[in-house]
């Protein structure tokens, strides 16, 4: 190492706190706690966080609000694509690692810090996440991993901080709850079984409404502009004002589970108000305003694309092409989405757009057309059949040659 430097990407929990007191008082170094808010943090919890940082021995502390940079790095081309991994999940975790490896990276590399370090175990995701990004960006930064290396128990950790004047209390909250932006994880003891549901209790977001309301949600360009005719200057602040009209609802609730990097089966809980409402009216106004190959091939572009993100390969080249394209069907997705909420669920109503191809004059469907007569079909038909019937053909007088 050029120097003693070390940036560590901090969220305050055990692991980054073992770090901190385990590579300053160990090995001596210089460590600069960062921690990346991608949505989950108030100003209350920055408070804290640097508070313990600096108690556990921190050189010094940064808060870095990512919140803006997440969306319009990620979170939007998750929108333009409907992306849910397994038609499930809406990539919360997995996207905000790579914001947040990014943004150390690009810190350690401002500040001249020889090395980077985090504090995934070797049992999950994260680690290859953070990993990839500073192999990619991180130069020659030496990439130090405390948890993963030393192999270390929950209660090893606790001790070492105990026996290093560190006092706290670390008992292990029921449910582990990572909350950002684009959804909040929940994890538990349910969660590591294949048959058990989370409780009603494990989510953060309470039922609080019963009585059904209609939200009216503008889109722009693929992008949530309003809400209930309230225009937004960005469309994190709608995101963040639908989820606080949705959540007393309890709505977005759901299980996932899916192929880890490190290629074992996970599940996870989760909720997801906004995101899900989000993504599933702006689905409903693309199949009014696309057409049916722009829809096809935008479902296969979205499945890679959110794939890629869950295994940590955001900084793929091919990620901007797949951007490039997603971004470009997104001019004539305008208009109005209605939605009901109701308790745990909600329901899409219909749309309204200038875009949309049912009011284009040429017919409705099962009832008339102005475009085309019965003969006209009846001679389409003909000719749309020709493939089949030679194939057929063809076949039947095969087989009866055999």
């Amino acid at each position: 190492m050029k120097n003693n430097q070390v940036v560590l990407a901090y969220s305050g929990g055990l692991d980054t706190s073992f770090c901190i007191k385990y590579l300053t008082k160990e090995k001596g170094l210089e460590v600069h706690a960062l921690t990346i808010d991608t949505g989950g943090f108030t100003a209350a919890d920055a408070e804290a966080l640097e508070q313990r940082a600096y108690q556990l021995g921190a050189k010094s502390f940064r808060m870095v609000d990512a919140v803006q940079d997440y969306y319009q790095q990620c979170v939007r081309y998750l929108i333009y694509g409907n992306v849910l991994r397994n038609n499930t999940y809406p990539l919360s975790v997995s996207a905000e690692r790579m914001i947040q490896a990014m943004e150390t990276a690009k810190y350690a590399r401002l500040t001249g810090a020889s090395a980077v370090a985090h504090g995934s175990t070797g049992a999950g995701n994260d680690q290859v996440r953070f990993d990839l990004v500073f192999e990619i960006l991180g130069e020659e930064l030496e990439i130090i991993t405390p948890i993963r290396d030393l192999r270390l128990s929950r209660q090893e950790e606790i001790d070492y901080l105990q026996q290093n004047g560190i006092a706290w209390s670390w008992e292990k909250a029921k449910y582990s709850i990572n909350k950002g932006l684009w959804g909040t994880s929940v994890g538990g003891a349910e969660t590591l079984t294949s048959h058990k549901p989370l409780p009603e209790e494990a989510y953060p977001s309470q039922l609080q409404k019963s009585a059904p309301e209609t939200v009216e949600l503008e889109f722009t360009k693929g992008e949530l502009t309003a809400v209930n005719g309230t225009a937004f200057s960005h469309p994190v602040e709608a995101i963040k004002h639908l989820q606080s009209l949705a959540a007393p609802f309890a709505i977005g609730r759901d299980i996932h589970v899916g192929d880890t990097i490190i290629g074992i089966k996970g599940r996870v809980g989760f909720e997801a108000a906004a995101p899900m409402i989000i993504l599933k009216a702006h689905h409903l106004l693309e199949k009014h305003v696309l057409s049916k190959w722009q829809l096809y091939w935008k479902d296969q572009m979205a499945s890679w694309y959110g794939m890629l993100l869950h295994e940590g390969q955001f900084l793929e080249p091919v990620m901007r092409n797949i951007e490039a394209f997603l971004e470009d069907t997104q001019e004539p997705v305008a208009g109005k989405v209605f939605v009901q909420l109701l308790p745990y669920r909600f329901e899409l109503q219909g749309i309204e757009s200038a875009f949309d191809l049912m009011n284009s004059g040429f017919g409705q469907y099962g009832e008339m057309n102005k475009a085309w007569s019965g003969d006209d079909v009846k001679g389409f038909t003909k000719i749309l059949a020709n493939q089949g019937k030679i194939y057929q053909s063809v076949h039947q007088k095969a087989e009866k040659d055999v």
